[in-house]
């Protein structure tokens, strides 16, 4: 039986998930690595990902993995929200107001299952891929 060390709040760590709170973007684990390289500029991309693991399997952050997507993505938003994606330039946003527990409740009712959680993600063009197409 292997035992699970107990989770710290390291420097790195938590300079990590601030930038991650403050983006807002969905970053991928590079985007992240070069922000957070600003305040600790010796920091590699594998401490970045191993980090973000962590932070992810405390609750702590997000890891989105996009439909048709090549890298994950990372939300520090952890409440349960709703994504579009766009197909062609991959940016990820949140929808603040589609209701989480509605769709919750009644994919309980329906299936008897116990939710514990759900992944909700819409994929089309945003506005500046469209524009482009126009053009």
């Amino acid at each position: 039986m292997t035992t699970q060390k107990p989770f710290r709040m390291t420097t790195q760590r938590r300079i990590i998930l601030e930038e991650l709170i403050f983006l807002r973007s969905h970053p991928t684990a590079q985007e992240i690595h070069s922000v957070v390289r600003q305040r600790l500029p010796r920091i590699s991309l594998g401490t970045v990902y191993r980090n973000l693991d962590l932070l992810c399997n405390q609750g702590l952050a997000l890891k989105i993995a996009t439909e048709g997507g090549t890298q994950n993505r990372f939300d520090g938003n952890t409440a349960a929200h709703t994504h579009v994606h766009c197909r062609d330039c991959g940016i990820l946003v949140d929808l603040p107001d589609v209701p989480q527990s509605e769709l919750e409740e009644r994919a309980a009712r329906e299936s008897g299952f116990q939710i514990l959680t759900h992944r909700l993600e819409f994929v089309g063009i945003c506005p500046l891929c469209q524009a482009k197409s126009v053009v």
